[in-house]
């Protein structure tokens, strides 16, 4: 189904239930994805209820402070335990029977233990199944069911170069985010066009015209859907051996500040004053600035205006749930938070200006793709597919022109997972050449 010498992807993919079932089995419940924020849960017995592939998980801190994802589902017959979106409690209490779990996932309470249990339920044997692997990667909550996988940061490899500028403070401090929101919406699409979207496709700009022509842009200037800050930069996209793919802007040395959200002077100097410390913070790696991006396989970005990761939850091989979580400095002014999350509503979810567009265009892509004959035929991937790596410009495939190399680096790593590949070939360790089905 994935060719990537001749660079064609079958439609198959975006529409079959049982590559749908395999993509759970061995892609979802390996590798690492994208939980929420400690944000979220700031204070002993705080909660956010998650998702990993299709099962709904527990994100919550216990009542020493660490912090768990457990999967939702009592261990007795298999009820949700929270059914809540959030919130703060010392036990989650099952609603069918009654079973009761601590925060720290143990098995506390049992109704009638001693009479019924007793002697044959142990309850240290019992409590909430918790994830193989957890990190807290500058706040970001990641997680893997598989006790193999490798550590988060050798999974993220050099793709942290990019994403640490979206979720560090916008001075230049590591970590410091908060999420002030979450949208969540369904839509009728397979979850890898969206996925695909924001390695770095900005060929389809030409959806967006009418959103450019309203100029929604955080400066509300005509003809920009953001402040352009990137127009004096070298525009790459890069793809990295795990799977991971974006398009960020390098700025010269000497490049000046680019005034923002000038209707509102405030906010304006403050990310004046947060341009200047960060280049004094960072040097060079402040010329870095991230556009869009995805860290596979479901947890895309972007990195200034707007600033959140949107993870995209499938629900079938033609449905996907959107989570956008909206990014601020913790420590931003309150002005300065409530004119950020009028322009994210404004920009990105169900009502969002410019994902509206997006979501017409997958939605489309994945009927189109259900038919007998459309099935024949398989979606092309060439752009750019002679144009030479800038392996100067960093680490990863590099390309200074708009490509295809993205996409393709992440269908590469999506086969090597339903192949059932090492951790080392998932890894990009192993070079030998992806043989074709057919082969």
């Amino acid at each position: 189904m994935i060719d990537l010498a001749a660079g064609t992807v079958d439609r198959e993919i975006f529409t079959s239930p049982e590559v749908h079932r395999q993509e759970l089995e061995k892609l979802f419940a390996r590798t690492w994805l994208f939980v929420g924020h400690e944000s979220q849960v700031a204070k002993p017995g705080d909660f956010f209820v998650s998702r990993m592939g299709d099962e709904s998980v527990i994100l919550c801190r216990d009542e020493r402070g660490e912090v768990h994802v457990f999967l939702n589902s009592c261990r007795h017959r298999g009820m949700k335990v929270c059914r809540y979106e959030q919130g703060n409690t010392s036990l989650f209490v099952c609603p069918y029977h009654s079973w009761s779990y601590a925060t720290d996932g143990k098995l506390q309470g049992v109704p009638q233990y001693r009479t019924l249990y007793a002697g044959t339920l142990n309850r240290e044997e019992w409590g909430l199944v918790e994830v193989a692997r957890m990190a807290n990667y500058k706040g970001t909550i990641w997680a893997s069911w598989d006790p193999s996988a490798p550590d988060f940061l050798t999974w993220l490899g050099d793709a942290a170069d990019h994403f640490d500028h979206v979720i560090d403070c916008r001075d230049g401090r590591p970590g410091g985010a908060e999420v002030i929101g979450v949208h969540k919406w369904i839509f009728p699409s397979n979850w890898k066009f969206a996925a695909e979207n924001f390695l770095g496709d900005t060929y389809h700009n030409p959806s967006h015209r009418s959103v450019d022509m309203v100029g929604m842009s955080a400066s509300a200037q005509p003809g920009q859907r953001r402040d352009n800050e990137y127009a004096k930069g070298q525009r790459v996209w890069v793809g990295y051996p795990q799977g991971h793919g974006m398009t960020s802007g390098y700025v010269p040395d000497d490049v000046e500040y680019t005034p923002t959200y000038q209707q509102y002077p405030e906010v304006d100097e403050y990310f004046r004053h947060c341009f200047h410390e960060r280049k004094r913070r960072l040097g060079r790696r402040a010329n870095l600035l991230p556009l869009v991006g995805t860290i596979f396989p479901n947890a895309s970005y972007h990195g200034r205006q707007p600033r959140g990761i949107c993870v995209w939850h499938p629900h079938g091989p033609t449905e996907t749930e959107a989570w956008r979580f909206f990014l601020v400095d913790a420590d931003a002014p309150a002005m300065v938070k409530d004119v950020l999350r009028r322009y994210y509503m404004r920009y990105s979810g169900p009502a969002g200006m410019t994902e509206q567009d997006d979501m017409e265009n997958w939605l489309y892509a994945t009927a189109a793709s259900k038919g007998t004959i459309a099935k024949r035929y398989p979606l092309n991937y060439q752009m750019s597919m002679k144009s030479p790596n800038a392996t100067h410009l960093g680490p990863g495939e590099v390309a200074t022109q708009m490509t295809d190399q993205t996409p393709r680096n992440f269908y590469r790593a999506w086969q090597r997972y339903l192949n059932d590949d090492t951790w080392e070939s998932l890894l990009g360790r192993d070079t030998r050449p992806i043989q074709r089905a057919a082969e």
